[in-house]
């Protein structure tokens, strides 16, 4: 059925579709978002991840760097990481704790490396020449802290090797006392700390790392995009691979074939006794390295050591040998 609209229907609707409009309008006008400054530094969870990350890759190196030159066990672990500001930061500083500065480059920012002191004494102790006694806490001489200066300048190094993706680099500068400490960064700044927990044989004990959040923001989009972007191998590393696997040791046997014998023949092995194999005497024995054969040799003196002379190498080589063909070495 046809309807026909007067001027009074249409002004309604016309008043209705302009009342529904309005809203839309408004937020469509709404003002420019204020900023909130004490957000400044705040760290999102996916650089709160990207750090975890990171100082996971840390705690690694650092336990397998400390423990093979202390020659001990040596265990680092992530405990945590939060941030904080630097207030808080220094009322969780222990009262008896060697603390010491480290320049950020090339943020030109400095941040803080605290270790408990109960690690110290076994760890001095240990590179003196004992066996890592735990002591009590107390103030280390002058040749303690010349030590411990080394034990820093590794956790340094470390530190550097694990944040060289983004192009970060840790500088110790000096050991500061509580007071030194507190004047590095204002009290409301917001800080990074992360939290490690070392065990040692006698003792454990934790080290603590303290970093300006501002100036990290920076570097931690970039280690994101880092992470997201796929990893190629450059060619310095393929480089470097090959020269540590270069300086590996391989077993190698020059190995004669596989001949059965009786075993009355084996019973009656006396002193003096010739022992034939019953292999012809042009049968050239098999090199193998790493229980691959590689090819021919024939065994022969090089100085004051038996060698092997290589006479052709196999087409492939890298064949894996049987089990039953495993001999004791002939060549070293």
């Amino acid at each position: 059925m046809e309807k026909n609209l007067g001027q009074d229907d249409i002004d309604a609707l016309f008043a209705a579709a302009n009342a529904s409009a309005k809203p839309l309008k408004v937020e469509a006008d709404k003002g420019p978002e204020k900023y909130v400054f004490s957000r400044a530094g705040q760290i999102s969870n996916d650089q709160m991840r990207a750090i975890t990350t990171v100082n996971d890759l840390f705690a690694r190196n650092l336990m397998h760097s400390m423990g093979a030159w202390l020659r001990m066990p040596f265990r680092v672990k992530l405990v945590a990481g939060e941030q904080l500001p630097f207030s808080e930061f220094l009322e969780r500083l222990s009262a008896m704790a060697y603390i010491c500065s480290l320049r950020l480059e090339p943020l030109g920012a400095v941040g803080l490396l605290e270790i408990d002191l109960a690690l110290v004494a076994p760890v001095v102790d240990v590179l003196l020449g004992g066996v890592g006694h735990a002591a009590e806490k107390r103030e280390l001489t002058d040749i303690e802290e010349a030590i411990m200066r080394a034990v820093i300048e590794m956790i340094v190094q470390e530190l550097t090797s694990a944040w060289q993706a983004v192009g970060l680099e840790f500088a110790f500068e000096k050991r500061e006392t509580e007071a030194q400490a507190a004047r590095t960064m204002t009290l409301g700044e917001k800080t990074l700390c992360v939290s490690f927990e070392v065990r040692m044989p006698e003792v454990q004990g934790v080290v603590n790392l303290c970093l300006p959040a501002v100036v990290l923001n920076a570097i931690l989009r970039r280690l994101i995009a880092e992470g997201d972007r796929p990893r190629r191998r450059s060619k310095e590393s393929a480089i470097r691979m090959r020269e540590l696997m270069a300086e590996s040791k391989v077993e190698v046997l020059l190995q004669l074939p596989a001949i059965r014998v009786r075993a009355s023949e084996v019973a009656t092995l006396e002193k003096g006794t010739v022992f034939r194999l019953m292999v012809p005497r042009y049968e050239t024995p098999d090199l193998i390295i790493g229980g691959l054969a590689m090819g021919k040799a024939q065994p022969v003196r090089c100085g004051e050591h038996r060698s092997a002379k290589v006479e052709n190498l196999f087409h492939g080589a890298g064949t894996q040998m049987p089990s039953n063909l495993v001999s004791e070495p002939l060549v070293n």
